[in-house]
């Protein structure tokens, strides 16, 4: 089984740090951006299993960078993220076709548990279309 790439999208230097480090220490393989720019330059040049991305990044709205990388990169798994529970922001991302929603603060184990379930279905599904993941 390939090491997965995970691309974490947060403008807050601890939140990346703590997502990062959890993330490496479970063995995916990860990459941080902390701009929607930076995060599109990045998708576009390496190919990730997952994205998590923040809803309120500095140049963006995270519903706005989620609909160019689905664009972009469709079988990306995109994971909203937001320190703001509003109903407007989630229902937003669900019009927007975001395979999950986490708030803040995160809870490690449903972080873990949502990367964990959106990974594997997506490998069943990849592998049930004689595709490589």
């Amino acid at each position: 089984m390939n090491q997965k790439r995970i691309l974490v999208i947060d403008d807050d230097d601890s939140v990346v740090e703590l997502i990062a480090r959890i993330l490496e220490l479970e063995g995916y393989k990860v990459e941080t951006a902390r701009t929607g720019k930076e995060a599109i330059e990045k998708s576009n040049l390496n190919s990730y299993n997952l994205a998590i991305i923040d809803q309120r990044l500095p140049d963006m709205k995270g519903t706005d960078l989620l609909t160019a990388m689905r664009d972009t990169t469709p079988r990306m798994i995109k994971i909203m993220l937001t320190g703001y529970l509003s109903t407007v922001d989630r229902t937003e991302s669900i019009r927007r076709k975001a395979d999950g929603y986490l708030l803040k603060p995160i809870e490690i184990d449903d972080l873990l548990k949502t990367i964990k379930n959106h990974l594997e279905r997506q490998e069943s599904t990849v592998r049930g279309a004689g595709v490589d993941t």
